[in-house]
């Protein structure tokens, strides 16, 4: 069964990718089953969720929230989770609805801002359900490594499954970063644990054109809102960090 985790759609803040035109990558990848992971919305997964039903391809529910601390996946969600709360907030609003716990990109130098805080990692351990070891989106090869050596150091691997995690957020990134099992059900948190702990990692590098999609469709999507004054700062603090480089 191939599974694809963390995908974004249209209804993240730097994705275009449609709900339709996800679907179909899915069927001709033949992909089975997929987690949508929109940034602090369930909106996009709960469509998908139905969409995708005319494909034969299972949904999984999910919500990559940005914490006080970095980001948290919740898994099998039914009911949204606001940003901006302290990861144990969040964890504890994850696992109140039957969700399950996901830390994506443990290690990433060029995205920093977004990982989840290696004290705030020990501290969940005990309930962490996945974390990821490989992340589509790892600019270098290095950083995987890196992802491994958080997950062995601060958390147990039977308790925490170590997963490859897509982060798709583009048309030619599906298909690429996924996980091989036997079948289980999709509904079922459990059986999907279990089939996630003994499942093959099938892996893919970063493709140059991934990021500078994304940062493209962050900016065009703010100008789109009239969100002038976010996107001058994002433009400004550009500027600045080219300066210094230059400098």
């Amino acid at each position: 069964m191939k599974t694809e985790l963390h995908i974004h759609t249209s209804y993240s803040c730097d994705s275009l990718l449609s709900i339709r035109l996800l679907a179909l990558i899915c069927k001709a990848k033949a992909i089975d089953c997929i987690a949508v992971c929109d940034h602090n919305t369930i909106s996009g997964a709960l469509k998908a969720k139905q969409y995708f039903k005319k494909y034969g391809i299972s949904v999984i529910v999910g919500e990559e929230i940005f914490t006080a601390d970095g980001e948290v996946i919740g898994l099998f969600l039914k009911n949204e989770i606001s940003p901006g709360l302290s990861a144990e907030e969040t964890a504890e609003r994850i696992t109140s609805q039957g969700g399950m716990i996901y830390i994506p990109h443990p290690y990433d130098a060029k995205r920093y801002k977004t990982v989840l805080k290696t004290d705030k990692i020990e501290k969940l351990a005990p309930v962490i359900d996945f974390i990821e070891i490989c992340n589509g989106r790892n600019a270098e090869s290095s950083f995987s490594k890196k992802q491994k050596e958080i997950a062995d150091r601060y958390t147990d691997p039977v308790q925490t499954v170590r997963i490859a995690g897509s982060d798709a957020h583009a048309w030619f990134e599906p298909g690429r970063n996924f996980m091989l099992s036997e079948s289980y059900d999709t509904n079922s948190p459990g059986e999907f644990k279990e089939a996630m702990l003994s499942a093959e990692k099938v892996t893919a590098p970063c493709l140059p054109a991934a990021h500078f999609h994304t940062k493209t469709v962050r900016l065009f999507k703010l100008l789109l809102k009239g969100k002038f004054n976010e996107l001058y700062r994002i433009i400004l603090r550009k500027c600045v960090k080219g300066n210094k480089k230059t400098g």
